[in-house]
C-alpha cells in the first residue's frame, strides 16, 4: 500500500505488544550467506553442522616426556626406576613414527601422536630426562642437546594404560553434532570450527543499521553550545545500542528541521542499510519533520504509519517501510530516555530477527522493588530506570521518571515495568524487570 498506512484509526492508542508484533509481522530476514570464518564473527548460524572428522584425530600425548608400555613401568619406584632405551624423539606433527617395543621408549611431546606399541605417556617430571641422575624438571631442546633422543631413561613412577594420552574422538566424534543452526558465532565456536576444517559457514548477516538524530538545536560533541543549543547523544547511544545487539552499525550526523535535507539524507543512506532509526521530529510540534518527510517519501514508494502507544516514556512512535526496497524504518521520540527506552523495546527485537538471533526479546525476571516507585499513569505502561541485583532478588529505582534524565539511565542497569493498570508500586512489592547488559 502506497502512502500513509490508513487500515488502522489515527486516534488508536497502541499497546506495547500490539505496537512490536506488527513490526516483527513484516520484518523479513534475508537469505543466508557464505562466510569466511572470521567474517562470521557475530552472526548466526544457520544450518546444523556436524562434526567431518573426529577431535582429535588421532591418539596424542597431553603431557611432554615419554611413550611407553605401562607393563613396562608398572614397577618403577624412584628407590628402584625402570630404564628404557629410548628410540628417538616424537614431534608435534610427526609422520613417520617408531613403533615402541617391550623395554624401549620415545620421546613425545605435547600434542604429537602416540607411537605404536606405546600405551601410556610419563611426564619426563617422573624421569631423569636421559641424564642419569635425579627427577628433571624439563626437557633440554633438541637443537642444544640432541643425544637426550637417544640413550636411556629411567623411569621413576608407574603409569597405567592410557595415563596422559588424548585419545582420538575423545572431545567429538566424526558424525556427532558440531553446532546447532542459530548459534551466535564467537571465539570459541569460530575455533571450533577452524579444528573441523571448516573455512566458511552459512550465517545470517548482521544487518546494516544506520542511525541518526533529527533536530536544529543539536551540536556535535566536541564543538561549543551556542544559545538553545544540545550536544547530540541519541545518534552515539542508539548507535553503540544497535551494535550491542549485533549490527554493524553506520551513524549518521544530525540532520536539522529541514524536510528537504532530512529527505536527501535518509535517500542517501538507501543503499548501505537494512535498518534506518531516527529520533525526534516524531511528535506534534509545528517543527518535528520527521513525519512531514517520511509522510512524502512514503507516498512515493513505501508505507510509514506514526503512533500514539500507552506507555511511558516513548508515546509517540513511528513504524514504516520506505525507498525502492522498501526499508524498515523506526522512527523514535528525541527524549534520549524515551529514545533508549524505544530502542530496546522494538528496534533490538528488529536486529535480532533479522540476524537470525534465537533470543530476540530480553528476558524478564521478577524481583522484589528496594524504594517506593511513586505515582504511575493510568492506562500506561511505564518503564523506569533501575539498578538490579540478581543475588538479592531485588531492583531499586534510578532517578525519576523524566524522560530526559539521560544520568540517571547512564546509572541503570535495568528496566523496571510498571504495568497498565497499575498506578502505585509499595516498596517490597514485587515487579517485573528487563535486565540490560551486552547480550
Amino acid at each position: 500500500m502506497n502512502g500513509t498506512d490508513q487500515t488502522h484509526h489515527p486516534d488508536r492508542v497502541w499497546s506495547v505488544a500490539a505496537h512490536l508484533d506488527d513490526i516483527l509481522a513484516r520484518i523479513h530476514p534475508p537469505a543466508p550467506v557464505k562466510r569466511q570464518l572470521l567474517d562470521a564473527q557475530g552472526c548466526v548460524l544457520a544450518e546444523d553442522l556436524t562434526v567431518p572428522l573426529s577431535l582429535p584425530p588421532f591418539d596424542n600425548s597431553s603431557m611432554d616426556g615419554y611413550a611407553v608400555r605401562a607393563a613396562d613401568v608398572a614397577a618403577a619406584t624412584e628407590a628402584a626406576p625402570t630404564a628404557l632405551t629410548v628410540l628417538g624423539d616424537v614431534a608435534a606433527g610427526s609422520g613417520a613414527l617408531p613403533t615402541v617395543a617391550p623395554g624401549q621408549a620415545a620421546r613425545i611431546m605435547t600434542g604429537a601422536p602416540v607411537p605404536p606399541g606405546a600405551d601410556a605417556v610419563v611426564p619426563v617430571e617422573w624421569t631423569d630426562g636421559g641424564s642419569g641422575r635425579g627427577p628433571a624438571a624439563t626437557m633440554r631442546a633438541h637443537s642444544a642437546a640432541p643425544q637426550d633422543a637417544a640413550g636411556e631413561v629411567r623411569v621413576h613412577h608407574p603409569a597405567t594404560a592410557g595415563a596422559h594420552i588424548r585419545r582420538a574422538g575423545s572431545d567429538a566424534r566424526a558424525g556427532e553434532g558440531a553446532l546447532p543452526a542459530g548459534t551466535v558465532l564467537g571465539p570459541t565456536q569460530l575455533g571450533l570450527l577452524a579444528a573441523l576444517g571448516l573455512d566458511a559457514v552459512t550465517v545470517h548477516r548482521r544487518p546494516r543499521v544506520v542511525v541518526l538524530s533529527t533536530g536544529s538545536e543539536l551540536v556535535p560533541p566536541g564543538e561549543p553550545l551556542g544559545p538553545g543549543q544540545i550536544h547530540d547523544s541519541n545518534s552515539f547511544q542508539l548507535t553503540a545500542a544497535a551494535r550491542a545487539a549485533g549490527a554493524l552499525t553506520y551513524r549518521v550526523g544530525a540532520v536539522a528541521d529541514d524536510a528537504e535535507a532530512l529527505r536527501a539524507t535518509l535517500e542517501d543512506q538507501y543503499a548501505r542499510a537494512d535498518v534506518l532509526v531516527t529520533s525526534g521530529g516524531v511528535s506534534v510540534g509545528a517543527y518535528d519533520v520527521v513525519k512531514e518527510t517520511l509522510t512524502d517519501l512514503a507516498a512515493e514508494h513505501g508505507q510509514v504509519e506514526f503512533r500514539k502507544l500507552a506507555m511511558q516514556p516513548g508515546k509517540p512512535q513511528g513504524f514504516g517501510l520506505i525507498g525502492p526496497d522498501r526499508i524498515p524504518l523506526l522512527a523514535l521520540p528525541g527524549n534520549p530516555v524515551s529514545s533508549y527506552v524505544s530502542f530496546e523495546l522494538f528496534v533490538r527485537p528488529v536486529i535480532r530477527t533479522l540476524m537470525g538471533h534465537p533470543e530476540v526479546h530480553r528476558r524478564t525476571v521478577r524481583a522484589r522493588v528496594t524504594a517506593p516507585l511513586g505515582s504511575s499513569p493510568a492506562g500506561k505502561r511505564q518503564f523506569l530506570r533501575g539498578s538490579y541485583d540478581p543475588v538479592a532478588g531485588t531492583v531499586a529505582p534510578v532517578g525519576g521518571s523524566g524522560s530526559h534524565l539521560i544520568r540517571a539511565m547512564a546509572r541503570a542497569d535495568a528496566l523496571i515495568v510498571v504495568p497498565e493498570d497499575v498506578t502505585e508500586v509499595p516498596a517490597d512489592a514485587t515487579v517485573d524487570v528487563i535486565p540490560l547488559g551486552p547480550c
